[in-house]
């Protein structure tokens, strides 16, 4: 299969105009798909994400919605919405995802709860609500966005890579349970991808990234998309529970 034709996709985190989410989607719309987009904002960016699916497949439907994952109840009203809307949910992908960036001691319990709500919570409950449809539907995909640093350490990410390891765990506890509903779940663990915001983390800390990336260069999102299609469209059934590093060999050594 290199299509998505007739199949609805959820795509969260979806806003950042450089960002994995945005080119997930743009990569499901170009295969056909019907989509609905998710982000906590801008609004602006989140219609120029849906805009761009739009013109890269005029037929396809996108629909937009902003939503404040870590709320509770959130992940929920996003699968509801989405079904009434769609009448379908064959592929959700987890993407959303709340950074804090602080030395270990210095974390607040505010910033440990948004965190965690939004990498965790948001897919665990997401996942949950969207099992009902795809077991009645016969089946369908979910693909949670984790992290290399769900794998290992680095500077000031000890809450990142927390979550992000509780991801990947996620993933294989959703697939064990769920594989014989014929719903497919893995993970992706990017590693330092170019979103063109790594400038806010100064070029001291983008040097230090890609020290550690053996090929030599920072990730494109494009690179994090093709691999969400693929397990989106052609994989099959048989890869399961798998978080496929994409890192340019970051973790390797």
């Amino acid at each position: 299969m290199n299509t998505l034709e007739g199949q609805c996709a959820i795509v969260t985190g979806a806003s950042t105009p450089n960002g994995i989410g945005n080119a997930i989607a743009r990569r499901f719309a170009s295969a056909g798909a019907s989509l609905l987009v998710v982000a906590e904002g801008p609004a602006a960016e989140l219609e120029a994400t849906a805009a761009a699916c739009r013109a890269l497949a005029p037929a396809v439907r996108v629909e937009t919605l902003l939503l404040d994952l870590a709320e509770r109840g959130a992940p929920e009203r996003m699968i509801a919405h989405a079904h009434e809307r769609f009448g379908r949910i064959d592929v959700l992908v987890n993407n959303a995802a709340a950074r804090a960036s602080f030395s270990f001691g210095t974390y607040t319990r505010e910033q440990f709860d948004k965190v965690v709500a939004v990498n965790i919570g948001a897919a665990f409950f997401a996942g949950q609500a969207v099992v009902p449809i795809m077991r009645a539907q016969g089946g369908g995909r979910i693909i949670n966005l984790a992290s290399q640093l769900g794998h290992v350490t680095f500077d000031k990410r000890a809450l990142y890579g927390l979550t992000k390891a509780a991801v990947i765990h996620l993933t294989k506890s959703m697939a064990f349970e769920l594989g014989r509903d014929n719903i497919v779940v893995n993970s992706i663990s990017p590693g330092p991808i170019d979103t063109g915001r790594r400038a806010v983390n100064g070029p001291e800390v983008t040097a230090q990234l890609i020290a550690r990336v053996p090929v030599g260069r920072l990730g494109e999102a494009a690179e994090i998309a093709e691999v969400a299609f693929f397990l989106a469209s052609s994989s099959p059934g048989f890869l399961q529970g798998e978080d496929i590093v994409v890192d340019g060999g970051f973790i390797i050594h």
